[in-house]
């Protein structure tokens, strides 16, 4: 019995995808590699480059493989991107799972773990966010996540299927030895952007506003390390194969790093001055995000090991540092 991983080769997939096979299970990963990189997943799972919008493709790999349960990462997630190209976002991150679920009503399979996003809230008016905050949606991207999540609930009432959807903020570091790790084109995140400045790929790293009402004035942000947050799908998972039901959780930290804080542990991970050019406030940015992941952690058992960014930091630095251009192209 197989776990299929949709979006297998991107960063968190195939951290995912890694974790799976080291807990002994059958893995397939479905990737188009739009934004993926093959290379991410030599190890040891079955690999299917096409997307799930692909209904030929699609039966193909339900009608010759016996998959016990689904992880959707499978998603464009820019945000800005997606206020310029709405339509891609809908097409790709809607029409993808919903072509996905059917195969799943298709072949019987009950279970799926889907990778949700904090974009779902908006500008939320109570931190730590709860999962009872109102979701309302402040672009596509976040839109399309919750379109899923309503979707996903219809679902298991009309063909009771099991779901968990996991809302996470800001993803960073990297598998601890550095065989895998992020690479973005363009790099949008703020981790990856520092560390590039480090490795002499950048001058410098914008602080897009020192007015905010923050400890240092500028944003502060919830990071949760890739590999603790594979292993809340993990355990969502197993939640799901044991009877357990349908769900909607927050992953982070539960405790908030600032811009500063970030550029600050760089610098002590690198031992590299990285210069910061202050700049004005991107519109839109609010001043603090951060979660409330105690749900999570008393219904999934769910404990983050990376609690201080520094520690995600060195991780993230292991893999750029190794891997400077990123995956060998």
């Amino acid at each position: 019995m197989a776990i299929l991983v949709c979006g297998g080769a991107g960063y968190i997939g195939s951290h995912m995808v890694k974790l799976l096979l080291e807990k002994g299970k059958e893995v397939i990963v479905i990737d188009n590699l739009q934004s993926g990189h093959r290379i991410a997943v030599d190890l040891g799972a079955k690999f299917f480059l096409g997307d799930l919008r692909d209904e030929k493709f699609m039966d193909i790999i339900f009608s010759e493989n016996k998959i016990d349960g689904i992880i959707d990462f499978a998603a464009d997630s820019l945000v800005g991107e997606s206020m310029i190209n709405p339509i891609k976002y809908y097409e790709n991150n809607m029409m993808g799972t919903t072509s996905l679920l059917k195969f799943m009503v298709k072949y019987k399979v009950k279970n799926i773990v889907f990778s949700s996003t904090a974009a779902t809230y908006g500008e939320p008016k109570n931190i730590p966010i709860l999962e009872t905050e109102l979701t309302i949606p402040t672009n596509p991207y976040g839109e399309t996540k919750l379109g899923v999540e309503k979707l996903l609930k219809w679902c298991e009432l009309a063909y009771g299927i099991k779901y968990t959807a996991l809302r996470y903020f800001n993803v960073a570091g990297a598998y601890p030895t550095g065989e895998i790790g992020e690479d973005h084109n363009p790099e949008t995140h703020l981790i990856p952007i520092v560390l590039q400045v480090a490795l002499g790929k950048r001058e410098n790293v914008g602080i897009y506003g020192t007015d905010y009402n923050t400890p240092d004035g500028t944003c502060v942000r919830d990071y949760v390390h890739v590999m603790d947050l594979v292993d809340a799908h993990m355990k969502a998972l197993e939640r799901l194969e044991n009877g357990g039901n349908s769900e909607i959780y927050n992953l982070g930290n539960g405790e908030g790093f600032s811009v500063k804080d970030v550029i600050e542990s760089s610098r002590e991970v690198t031992g590299h001055p990285i210069p910061a050019i202050l700049s004005e406030r991107r519109a839109g940015d609010p001043s603090i995000l951060v979660a409330s992941s105690e749900k999570a952690k008393k219904e999934l058992g769910w404990e983050p090991q990376y609690t201080t960014v520094k520690s995600i930091i060195e991780t993230a630095w292991k893999w750029h540092k190794s891997n400077p251009e990123g995956y060998k192209k």
